[in-house]
């Protein structure tokens, strides 16, 4: 039995990018809301910590861009990769239609606790730490409420008119509520480490392709966040190789860090994340709505997990706080609400279900590489780097606080995309006919990392 009963207006499970956004929207539109994250503090090393500029947008809207860029962070205007011995810039981020025309580099703790700092000015905003959602409450068929888990065992009971399950991939709201999930294979897996960086160092997020493996590595201004991309399923196997043999690969990928790999002593400093990619089916039941990994787990790559979740708050608050229904959250809101954000995850899982194809293939090569054709020409096709900063940087369907008056950033925003989608398409038929021909196409592994 609860030991305590709290009544609120909605109730968000967990204090991720999208929790902690939906609960800033909705108690700044006067709803009650209380988030709950099991954690005491957000401090999780090798979270989501790329912040695009669609997001970066959300911020200026609220008024808090200047604020959230007072934090520590690396500013990143394009992105680029090696292929074997060819070295090629991907994304360009100088020419989004958005005030901050750059990926910001930002740990996700400190953008959380900035968040959540800013949302407690509202006394409609309730966080609670250490209170883990384990179970739904439910009126008959529809959810009424949730069932946490504080630090010390004690059990709370929070009633709510609607449950918002934003707990990430591994969802227990999610999982009490029995909804499908649509599973993708995955064929690869990421092993995140730290490694120390010098001035002479590349400043942007770098990324390369050889001898049957991919590494990339973000700025952390005195070190690497790296991430070693590895076939799903091997990280015991290279383990049992030992962690000299791990340190060989390092080098064989990045030869500038050569007498850095020494900082890597033991298998205790790489931490493994099995990647997911999956989404449900149906995203709410009545009085629930899922978003975020919640409802669509991310690959790794192109670094959009967070933004998607923000994106997918900003989209349910837009929603709620403009509702003329009797019920908060009824079902055809939810279902607006899925409708408007399943497009964008769709795409994106398409875009990264082919990016896992183009890994798998690195994988079964483990010589040296030399670039094929179709990349080095694909490259060098006009705007290709503007069209691929747009599709990374803004993403399908940005959204903006509704009620904001929106800036407008230039014109020509529906012609540019219809080239990016022109581009985009000519360069999977050369990757495509490149297969056919050699089966040995890798060349797109780092177009969005």
């Amino acid at each position: 039995m609860a030991e305590r009963t709290i009544q609120t207006t909605c109730c968000v499970a967990g204090g991720g990018p999208a929790g902690i956004m939906l609960g800033y929207l909705l108690a700044r539109a006067g709803i009650a809301v209380t988030v709950l994250e099991k954690h005491g503090d957000f401090f999780r090393d090798f979270r989501g910590d790329t912040v695009h500029p669609s997001t970066l947008e959300v911020l200026r809207e609220l008024g808090l861009l200047d604020a959230a860029l007072s934090l520590p962070h690396q500013k990143v205007y394009t992105a680029g990769g090696v292929y074997g011995d060819f070295s090629f810039t991907g994304p360009d981020f100088r020419h989004v239609p958005a005030h901050a025309k750059f990926v910001a580099l930002m740990p996700q703790w400190d953008f959380l606790n900035f968040l959540s700092a800013k949302a407690r000015r509202f006394q409609f905003f309730d966080l609670r730490m250490h209170h883990e959602a384990y179970d739904l409450l439910w009126d008959g068929d529809r959810v009424a409420g949730v069932l946490a888990r504080t630090a010390v065992g004690a059990t709370v009971e929070i009633r709510a008119e609607l449950v918002v399950g934003c707990d990430g991939r591994h969802s227990t709201i999610r999982q009490a509520a029995r909804l499908e999930m649509r599973e993708y294979g995955v064929p690869i897996d990421v092993l995140w480490f730290r490694i120390s960086r010098r001035p002479g160092d590349p400043s942007d997020v770098l990324g390369s392709i050889n001898y049957g493996k991919a590494l990339i590595l973000i700025n952390r201004n005195d070190y690497f966040q790296a991430g070693m991309i590895v076939r799903k399923g091997s990280f015991d196997e290279i383990r049992r190789r030992g962690i000299e043999a791990f340190r060989t690969d390092i080098r064989q990928l990045a030869p500038y860090l050569s007498d850095r790999v020494a900082d890597l002593q033991d298998w205790d400093q790489v931490q493994l994340l099995t990647v997911q990619l999956n989404r449900l089916r149906q995203w709410h039941r009545p009085g629930l709505l899922c978003i975020g990994d919640a409802a669509h787990a991310m690959s790794p790559a192109g670094g959009v997990g967070i933004n998607l979740a923000v994106q997918d708050a900003v989209a349910a608050a837009n929603v709620l706080t403009h509702s003329t229904r009797y019920r908060f959250g009824d079902d055809a809101e939810l279902e607006a609400i899925q409708r408007r954000r399943e497009l964008p995850a769709r795409v994106t899982q398409a875009v990264q279900v082919g990016l896992h194809k183009v890994f798998a293939r690195v994988f079964d090569h483990p010589g040296p590489l030399q670039a094929p054709w179709q990349l080095r020409a694909a490259v060098r096709i006009p705007g290709i780097h503007r069209a691929l900063g747009y599709a990374v940087g803004m993403g399908v369907r940005p959204e903006h606080v509704r009620g904001v008056p929106r800036r407008r950033y230039g014109r020509g925003i529906v012609q540019a995309l219809a080239f990016g989608a022109a581009v985009g398409a000519a360069i999977g038929v050369l990757i495509r006919g490149h297969a056919a021909r050699s089966g040995i196409v890798r060349q797109e592994a780092l177009r969005l990392c």
